[in-house]
């Protein structure tokens, strides 16, 4: 009878444990604490660094404009040359030949032209005297004007087969430098082949190959400083000049000329130099590296709302940088990015947002 008392009154003790646990309040799970930036979006234009080289203003393709076998060559790549002077020659006797020809034609008209004159002035000094009739005295004439014409035809041929014997000499039409050759002696050429290109004198061009998404929109006015490669202390400042409307099909770029104000003393033809071009300032939000992570295959960042509420939210990065990445499309003004203790978050999270100032000090 004992035994089963004290099991009686244990049982009691234990419900009444029991019935007191419940009455305790359950304690409320953990927020993760988590440090977050306001999203303000600023104009951002990252510079480019670019390695281009030092061209003429004006280059030219000189060629011959008749065709032949070259016999001599007197100038070669780097050679400074001036205006009027020879740079190459042609075999010259088939066109001789043709000149020489032109002279016998010439000389055949002026006797043709002696005789009619002469026929022509024995029938004007009878026609008055009734000694021929007037129909001879017109074909007088008419072979008079006839014999003029053939003569002046005569001599335009001569002077254009004078013109083309000319066309033998390769003359440069400016001075410059030779910087390409493209034949030599003993080759026969066509017409209108290059034979020498030519960096005319005078003003000097910075050439950039550029990527095309730098220049979706029309570049600025904005001075672009080009410094020499090899001497870093020899800079010049100039301006973008032009811009290729086509993409190049064999690099994919396009060719951006600066026109230089001056060129410094070093700073020559063919030298190679880097230049800084800004693309068009866009709005964009940096944001440090931690508060970027993915969605999928999507570079996203945990966004938090007015709830407290933490979810993923998928962007548009439009440039890496050392320690932050730019944000071009996908937040607004005035939201909140998490920045650090992203890791363990999930979609819908209730997050407790840290003090604004240690977010500062470890982003």
């Amino acid at each position: 009878m004992a035994v089963v008392r004290l099991w009686f009154i244990g049982g009691l003790c234990l419900a009444a444990a029991l019935a007191g646990c419940g009455q305790e309040k359950q304690a409320e799970p953990q927020r993760p604490r988590v440090r977050v930036q306001a999203v303000q979006a600023l104009d951002f234009a990252p510079p480019v660094s670019l390695t281009g080289d030092i061209q003429a203003r004006v280059q030219t393709q000189l060629s011959f404009r008749v065709g032949g076998k070259i016999i001599k060559r007197m100038v070669d790549v780097g050679d400074r040359v001036t205006a009027r002077q020879v740079l190459a020659q042609l075999d010259p006797k088939d066109l001789q030949t043709n000149v020489d020809s032109a002279k016998a034609a010439v000389f055949a008209e002026q006797a043709r032209v002696t005789q009619s004159q002469a026929a022509f002035v024995r029938q004007q000094k009878l026609l008055p005297k009734g000694y021929t009739s007037q129909s001879e005295y017109d074909s007088a004439q008419a072979a008079l004007r006839s014999s003029q014409s053939a003569l002046a035809a005569a001599n335009a041929q001569l002077a254009s087969a004078r013109e083309q014997l000319s066309y033998t000499d390769l003359v440069a039409d400016a001075p410059g430098i030779i910087t390409a050759r493209q034949a030599e002696v003993g080759q026969v050429v066509q017409a209108t082949v290059p034979i020498f290109s030519l960096a005319r004198d005078g003003e000097r061009d910075a050439v950039f190959n550029v990527y095309e998404s730098l220049f979706v929109q029309p570049p600025t006015d904005q001075p672009v400083p080009v410094s020499l490669v090899e001497d870093p202390r020899v800079q010049a400042r100039g301006k973008v000049r032009e811009v290729t409307p086509a993409v190049s099909a064999q690099t994919g770029t396009l060719q951006v000329k600066v026109a230089l104000d001056a060129l410094p003393p070093g700073m020559n033809l063919g030298a190679v130099v880097s230049g800084t071009l800004t693309g068009p300032a866009r709005p964009s939000v940096e944001l440090p590296w931690s508060a970027l992570t993915k969605e999928g295959s999507d570079p996203a960042v945990w966004v938090v709302d007015d709830q407290g509420k933490a979810n993923l939210r998928k962007v548009k990065v439009s440039r890496y940088l050392t320690g932050k990445v730019v944000i071009a499309d996908g937040l607004h003004d005035g939201e909140k990015v998490v920045v650090a203790g992203g890791q363990l978050l999930h979609p819908d999270m209730q997050v407790e947002i840290a003090a604004q100032e240690n977010a500062e000090d470890k982003p």
